[in-house]
């Protein structure tokens, strides 16, 4: 007896309906791109295992003479460079972002936003500014003795081509890494601990030394580390002010000695500063956690500042972005208004053309393998899978001289190696086909801010609601279906924001590009570090404009993103 069928009703306002479960096919195979993190991690993990396994190698006479001569003054200068640039970024930082955050005074709303304009200004391009401006040559001490009418040596003068001078351009520059975790640490902070702290008789400044500065701890330390990381990952600043750190000994390793072996051992040594620099921040903060008892609290209510209290917030919140990108931004504008860039646009624009090519594909691939990532961790989480995605993103921490000593001496092992088994086979020469190309470098690139991409996706991610996916799946849609149609558009501006991220890091990237460009491949920072060699500052403003110029654009988001917040 056949069993009848059941009719299918339609759906009205008071029926109790409920949709099918999706259906799940008993044996499906994971797809193969859910298991993409192991791989990159691979991938990112393999130059710093390239730069272990060679310093392991038995020193030869280059790495005697270093060990016995500068080491010494590398270690030096890199520790006294990383207490200085961490003392300014930590107070800079933390007292604007306290200041524009807890007060109202003249000016205030025009620069919490300007005081990210420093993000935009390589450390280098603001380095080659101030040495121009302030060097025994230049316009201001050249002001100074005709206005004195005193010669040279004759009147106190701080040298700025000196290891104090690297810190504070370092400092201004890498400031609004502090200055964005602590004021997004200050405005969750609870009003209710703030005014009952002034109930007590406590005022603002004490309030922000006893009580929202220590709440405020693991912001500070998470954006000093940042800073300090890009401290000792900079080569064109402390190189154009003759400060010998360990990426300049890297450098001149490698082309100067031309010992590949020695600027591995030097990678390895800079490898172990950064990792002891990332457990003193681990160890510091303790586990400690800094969160208010409940999130039913009013946002913190600015105080109007009167008098010479309002000028000195404005003075104090003013002074950073002078130093840090208006007096360097107006030291090239003027230069390049007076002299420029002698080629002739036409010579000048493969410059803008390469860094713009490579830039836009090491950010497209980052954030096509960073999105795959994400999601792969997103649908399949696990230990090896969340293991694998830290692993990758391991690179933002490393030099960018670091990852190119360790992309360059396995490509390069391996294009010898081919090359000759192709001439002892085949009788021809396969020449330089990876470590002579551009794919080196995008890979380079890749490892080097694989990690900006991944944190971007991952944040965009994590603000979506799991039950959007669920309710995609029971609408008939598998799980590619469902990033597709559902998660993809709603996750674009994550995508965008990482793509722009990337591309302006890309821009700026001197020490990768110098050691691992194809030869007579030059970029807007190569040409810029070149021409600043050659102490031609002025010929130099054009291509440092232009990558000012580029580096808005992630201030351009960011500002977006605080005004939305």
């Amino acid at each position: 007896m056949s069993r009848p069928r059941m009719s299918r009703l339609p759906m009205t306002a008071g029926a109790a309906t409920s949709l099918p479960a999706p259906r799940v096919r008993a044996g499906r195979r994971r797809p193969l791109w859910t298991l993409l993190p192991l791989p990159v991690a691979l991938l990112v993990a393999a130059p710093l295992l390239a730069v272990l396994v060679a310093a392991v190698v038995p020193a030869g006479a280059v790495w005697r003479h270093i060990l016995e001569t500068t080491l010494p003054e590398m270690l030096r200068n890199s520790v006294l460079l990383v207490l200085l640039v961490g003392a300014i970024t930590a107070s800079a930082g933390a007292v604007a972002a306290w200041l524009v955050t807890a007060c109202r005074f003249p000016g205030r709303s025009v620069l919490e936003v300007a005081l990210l304009l420093p993000l935009a200004m390589p450390a280098y391009v603001c380095g080659y500014a101030y040495t121009w401006l302030l060097d025994v040559a230049g316009p201001v001490q050249s002001g100074l003795r005709g206005a004195t009418g005193l010669g040279w040596g004759q009147y106190p003068f701080p040298e700025i081509r000196s290891l104090p001078g690297a810190a504070v351009v370092l400092g201004m520059v890498l400031y609004p890494y502090v200055y964005l975790l602590c004021r997004s640490a200050f405005q969750q902070q609870s009003v209710c601990l703030v005014e009952a702290s002034r109930t007590l008789g406590h005022s603002l400044p004490r309030c922000f030394l006893h009580l929202a500065l220590p709440l405020a701890r693991p912001a500070i330390v998470g954006g000093v580390a940042l800073a300090l990381m890009e401290t000792l990952a900079d080569f064109g600043t402390v190189q154009h002010f003759a400060v010998r750190t360990f990426t300049t000994g890297i450098y001149e390793a490698w082309f100067g000695l031309g010992d590949r072996g020695a600027a591995s051992q030097l990678a390895a040594c800079l490898i172990g500063l950064v990792a002891l620099l990332l457990t003193l921040e681990h160890v510091s903060r303790g586990g400690r956690r800094y969160h208010p008892t409940t999130t039913r609290h009013p946002p913190l209510r600015p105080v109007q500042l009167h008098g010479w209290k309002a000028a000195a917030a404005t003075l104090a919140c003013t002074m950073p972005v002078l130093l840090g990108f208006a007096v360097p931004a107006g030291a090239l504008a003027a230069l390049m208004i007076e002299v420029g860039d002698p080629l002739a646009p036409g010579r000048f624009m493969p410059f803008a053309w390469h860094s713009v090519v490579l830039a836009g594909t090491a950010a497209a691939c980052a954030v096509l393998i960073a999105a795959l990532i994400a999601w792969a961790v997103r649908l399949h989480p696990g230990p090896s899978q969340r293991l694998a995605a830290r692993i990758a993103g391991l690179g933002y921490a490393v030099p960018g001289s670091v990852i190119a000593v360790g992309t360059l001496v396995p490509l390069g092992l391996f294009d010898n190696a081919l090359d000759g088994w192709a001439r002892a086979h085949l009788g021809v020469s396969t020449g330089l086909l990876l470590s002579g190309g551009i794919a080196a470098l995008v890979f380079a690139y890749l490892v080097r801010f694989l990690a900006v991409a991944l944190s971007s996706v991952e944040a965009g991610l994590g603000r979506l609601k799991p039950s959007l996916r669920d309710a995609a799946r029971v609408l008939g849609q598998r799980p590619a279906g469902a990033i597709w149609h559902v998660e993809l558009p709603l996750a674009r501006n994550a995508l965008l924001t990482g793509f722009l991220l990337v591309f302006v890091d890309t821009m700026k990237e001197l020490p990768a590009t110098l050691i691992v460009r194809p030869f007579d491949f030059d970029t807007l920072a190569v040409r810029v570090y070149s021409l600043a060699s050659d102490e031609r500052l002025a010929e130099a403003s054009t291509a440092a404009l232009l990558i000012v110029a580029v580096g808005l654009l992630p201030v351009v988001a960011l500002t977006r993103a605080m005004r939305h917040g």
